[in-house]
């Protein structure tokens, strides 16, 4: 579902000036997918999109020159869905199990996601802490990454 609705994006900007995540959302509906802002604004964050001014002078949503970016982040996701066993939190730390001996490997990929809330991780053979600014960020970060698996 995910990887669809990120080609789906990608041909809607290629194909239409786009600047706004509403307009975004509304071009997904009238192709029949339903989506959420904040899974737009992950979903964009994901496939490393970028604004840059277009030719009538307003900025719309292309992908970066560079994509190594979304290279990078499309490696991690896939080290997070192949590795990852289970999510849990206490207070403001959330545990992550996963396959013996990637949980470093797994805290690496979390840092380089660039989770807006997580102050660090720290990892061991098959278990992550994670630190979350808040304990009210909990819940976000927890759905962030299970919309990745």
């Amino acid at each position: 579902m995910k990887s669809q609705r990120h080609y789906k994006i990608l041909e809607l900007i290629r194909n239409y000036p786009i600047e706004t995540q509403e307009e975004l959302a509304n071009l997904l509906k009238e192709k029949g997918v339903n989506i959420t802002q904040a899974t737009i604004s992950r979903d964009i964050k994901n496939l490393g999109l970028v604004k840059t001014l277009g030719k009538d002078g307003r900025y719309i949503y292309t992908l970066p020159e560079n994509t190594a970016q979304y290279s990078f982040n499309s490696k991690l996701v896939k080290m997070l869905q192949n590795s990852v066993v289970s999510i849990d939190y206490a207070e403001n730390i959330v545990v992550i199990k996963t396959i013996s001996g990637t949980a470093s490997a797994v805290a690496l990929a979390i840092d380089g996601l660039n989770f807006k809330n997580i102050v660090g991780t720290i990892a061991g053979d098959d278990t992550i802490f994670s630190v979350v600014r808040s304990h009210e960020h909990v819940q976000e970060f927890i759905e962030e990454i299970k919309e990745l698996l």
